[in-house]
């Protein structure tokens, strides 16, 4: 059976976030009480995430668990806004792209990241890169 788009899109936000860190997935699951292989199963949407375990990624990795579920779409195609051709997966997990999300949630006014956003999408378009 084919993975849940929400199961996905949650496992990617739990691997995204564990990893602006620098945590590893056998600190986090030893803090949960899990095997490594477990968290790998959830990063990828294998397993479900119960919702006091959702409960415990965010006390740990200090987001809401409203995190887990920003820029889900689900009226998009198989979950997502963008086609899943569109995830290059490399630069996503790239240290680079690690450390710009890090510095970006590092902003606390959401009014700056927003303007902060419309500049690198700015930067973005002007190279001919934009979506």
């Amino acid at each position: 059976m084919p993975s849940h788009p929400v199961d996905v899109h949650v496992g990617s936000r739990l691997r995204l976030r564990r990893r602006m860190l620098r945590i590893s997935q056998e600190s986090i699951g030893k803090a949960i009480g899990v095997t490594f292989q477990q968290i790998q199963k959830y990063e990828k949407g294998v397993n479900r995430v119960g919702s006091s375990r959702l409960y415990a990624f965010a006390k740990i990795l200090s987001v809401p668990i409203a995190f887990f579920f920003e820029d889900f779409n689900e009226n998009a195609r198989e979950g997502f806004a963008e086609s899943p051709a569109a995830f290059d997966h490399g630069r996503m997990d790239s240290k680079e792209t690690a450390n710009l999300v890090s510095y970006y949630y590092q902003i606390s006014d959401p009014a700056v990241r927003r303007k902060v956003m419309g500049i690198i999408k700015s930067l973005a378009a002007s190279t001919g890169e934009d979506e």
